[in-house]
């Protein structure tokens, strides 16, 4: 993931609110959080039924819901720093 603007102090540009809008996650940010490679993400990624596809890595659930929840905090953080300087702009 990129770095979190909404984590600064002080005013968010717009330029700081659009790119922690875009923030996104990638498959190598996936892998890291499970401890895998990004092929071992990528051929579970695959449709069951391709030569490649492999089984998920183990605790895919715990690490993805991780992410998840981190994501919808960074953006409600976003939200709430935008709706706090509403009436700055």
């Amino acid at each position: 993931m990129r770095p979190d603007p909404v984590s600064r102090t002080g005013d968010l540009s717009f330029a700081d609110a659009t790119d922690a809008l875009l923030v996104s996650i990638s498959r190598e940010d996936i892998a890291d959080r499970l401890g895998v490679s990004v092929a071992t993400v990528k051929q579970a990624r695959l449709p069951v039924e391709a030569h490649a596809h492999r089984p998920p890595p183990k605790g895919w659930r715990s690490a993805v819901l991780a992410v998840a929840e981190e994501m919808a905090e960074h953006y409600r953080r976003l939200a709430d720093q935008i709706r706090a300087q509403a009436g700055n702009t």
